[in-house]
């Protein structure tokens, strides 16, 4: 099994990022990227976070990143 942690921002192999956010009550919401805006995703998405050829991104590549 591998530790990931609830909250942080990944880019997959073929492209896709996306930013997965846990609320107080340990909910999670998951945000696609599309363009330059953030879209409601399915939460399944999660598991792409232990995928092979998904990153993490640094911070400093998140605030490239559209808020």
């Amino acid at each position: 099994m591998v530790a990931v942690e609830a909250s942080g921002v990944y880019r997959t192999e073929s492209g896709m990022i996306f930013r997965v956010s846990e609320d107080l009550d340990g909910h999670l919401s998951v945000g696609v990227l599309e363009d330059t805006k953030w879209v409601e995703a399915r939460v399944g998405i999660v598991g792409l976070r232990v995928a092979p050829g998904t990153r993490r991104l640094t911070p400093k590549q998140i605030l490239d990143l559209p808020r």
